[in-house]
């Protein structure tokens, strides 16, 4: 894995989507492809509502599985067209055409939803006798847990006109809002040395710099590209945390993570079981950024030092070698999984270079089951770049797999989203120690491993506490100043962070780049959830070695086709069991322990 010659990586380059898989081959004329997708759509749907409107109640079961496969065909037309529309635009968030479409896309899209509210709301009035009788039907498989699922909003469901007008008017409401503060990230660019202005994942990908001289300067880089659209992104969540609040109080949701909670299947107490069990062992992050500080020859760390390297190991490694450890780790695992990452890297679905007004960070599309999903990366030759791309692809594989339980199942909740992702990237993380020459080289690594696991544990629970303070202020006490959004960022920081941490005057804007707490409220506690049942799963696989593939394939391929207990229980994981929680931190401890030996094998402490 040695570096490549120039980090301009030529063949990185060439990494780009092509999107016209989902417009049924109109390459030529994307608009046109879009249009005629929406148009095809609508056409259905109507025909559905006159077919079906007002009828349910007497609808038999080989009628509602008609029904639902309709309906499944309809929601793949038009999510091909809006997986489009949203994924030309994260590449290019500052194309006029891009933001155009997608708003087209949007309203034309929300007009069928308008035209299809009736099924579900008809469906969750049926009472529990009829609709456990529907759902008895042989040959509803693919949809029943769907249906299952739709009837627990009934206590948060209005009438039918009023969830007309909240559809419609989401418009211009909160997703307009959400695209404002998205293209206003999307824009930020950061004035560096020798390099003029680079987009903001480039800059931060310097607070990895073994110079603690480059990493303040980056930080205070950051904070001043940050200022000028401050008050803006400010408003535009201020404004959303009020649309949320009326949401709620008009559905009758108890909190505001409660609608968040019913949609990932979980209960309000295992969530709060989650959140308290992870506040609990805080002293783990602390623990190792007091190492860290010995490391790095440190009193004490600031917060822009938290990323630092803590060796010389400043390996970069390109996008060529990226493709061989990572098809090797999953090809390696299991034959099935080898095969669907090598399409990846085979087929254009993957767009990987950092470039002008692309969206950052790295995602995967789900997209629809009659086509592939799609990663987004922002590749910058940093090692743990590898492990993103491994992360990606294990949603990747995820999705392929799902894609056989059809639109209605191909996704899990949030709360099992991460468990492919997270696995993936442990087994590439395996593949990078095994070839690590030396002490100093494994302690780079668990480093590396700590820190993501901070990041998706620790680190996502405390950005939790900083929504739960600003959604309780915004309905207690009001509208939030700049000053209350960075006050209470740092205090959720500062308690995650105790005395191992400064946190500087300059990380106090650092919230208003997370696209999290606009587009998904509630959403980051999956992440933590998702990371400890993945270690989990990965635990079983030790324990069970080449045995475990056929469970762990099959898990995946469930889809959303089960509740959340029932996919564990694929693969022997019981998330009922009060404890499970601190097994999965115990894991991230016992790491811990190992970079501490690390760090003593290789005379550095």
């Amino acid at each position: 894995m040695s570096a490549p010659d120039t980090v301009s990586d030529p063949e990185l380059q060439e990494v780009a989507w092509d999107l016209t898989d989902l417009l049924n081959g109109a390459g030529e004329d994307p608009q046109a492809g879009v249009d005629a997708l929406l148009a095809d759509a609508q056409a259905r749907a109507d025909t559905f509502a006159e077919t079906y409107a007002g009828k349910l109640s007497s609808i038999d079961g080989a009628g509602l599985i008609a029904a639902m496969q309709e309906l499944a065909e309809i929601e793949e037309i038009a999510a091909r067209a809006g997986t489009y529309a949203h994924l030309a635009f994260s590449t290019d968030t500052q194309s006029p055409a891009n933001g155009a479409l997608l708003q087209r896309v949007e309203e034309k899209g929300t007009a069928i939803e308008t035209k299809l509210l009736f099924f579900h709301l008809e469906w969750a009035a049926l009472d529990d006798a009829k609709a456990d009788e529907l759902l008895a039907t042989d040959g509803l498989d693919f949809a029943r847990h769907h249906l299952k699922t739709a009837r627990r909003y009934r206590p948060h469901l209005l009438s039918e006109p009023e969830e007309r007008i909240l559809a419609e008017k989401q418009l211009s409401g909160r997703s307009a809002w959400v695209r404002l503060f998205e293209e206003q990230t999307a824009a930020i660019t950061v004035e560096l040395p020798d390099e003029g202005d680079v987009p903001l994942d480039a800059a931060l990908s310097r607070l990895f710099s073994p110079d603690r001289e480059v990493r303040r300067d980056t930080a205070e880089r950051v904070t001043g590209a940050l200022a000028p659209g401050l008050r803006t992104r400010a408003y535009a969540f201020n404004t959303l945390l009020a649309d949320k609040m009326t949401d709620d109080r008009l559905r009758n949701y108890p909190h505001w993570l409660a609608a968040r909670n019913l949609s990932n299947e979980a209960s309000d107490e295992s969530v709060q079981a989650l959140i308290e069990a992870v506040r609990a062992r805080y002293e783990v992050p602390r623990r190792w950024y007091r190492l860290k500080a010995q490391l790095l020859g440190l009193d004490k760390l600031a917060d822009y030092d938290r990323m630092a390297a803590v060796t010389q190991d400043n390996e970069k490694i390109g996008w060529p070698q990226a493709k061989e450890i990572v098809q090797d780790a999953y090809s390696s695992f299991s034959d099935e999984l080898g095969g669907i990452v090598s399409q990846f890297f085979a087929q254009p679905w993957i767009d990987g270079p950092v470039r002008p007004g692309k969206r950052g960070g790295a995602f995967c599309s789900y997209g629809v089951p009659s086509a592939h999903p799609y990663v987004l990366l922002n590749y910058t030759h940093l090692r743990r770049d590898v492990l993103t791309l491994a992360h990606e692809l294990g949603h990747g594989v995820h999705a392929v797999l799902g894609g056989s339980q059809g639109v209605f199942h191909m996704a899990t909740p949030l709360t099992l989203a991460e468990t492919a992702s997270v696995f993936g990237e442990t087994l590439v993380f395996g593949r990078l120690l095994e070839a690590s020459p030396s002490a100093e080289s494994r302690l780079s690594l668990l480093a590396e491993s700590i820190e993501g696991s901070i990041a998706t544990v620790f680190r996502q629970v405390a950005m939790n506490r900083f929504e739960h303070l600003i959604h309780t202020h915004r309905r207690e006490t009001g509208e939030l100043s700049v000053d209350d959004f960075g006050a209470l960022w740092a205090q959720s920081q500062e308690e995650l962070l105790g005395d191992a941490v400064e946190v500087t005057e300059n990380y106090r804007s650092w919230w208003s780049y997370v696209p999290h707490f606009v587009a998904s409220p509630g959403y980051v506690y999956a992440y933590a959830y998702g990371q400890l049942l993945a270690l989990a799963v990965y635990g079983r696989y030790e324990e069970e070695g080449a045995g475990f593939e056929a469970d762990y394939v099959n898990l995946l391929r469930a889809g959303g086709s089960k509740s959340p207990e029932d996919l564990g229980q694929i693969v022997g994981v019981d998330l009922a069991d009060p404890g499970f929680w601190d097994k999965g931190l115990d894991l991230v401890e016992r790491k811990l322990e190992q970079a501490e030996q690390a760090a003593k094998d290789a005379g550095r402490i």
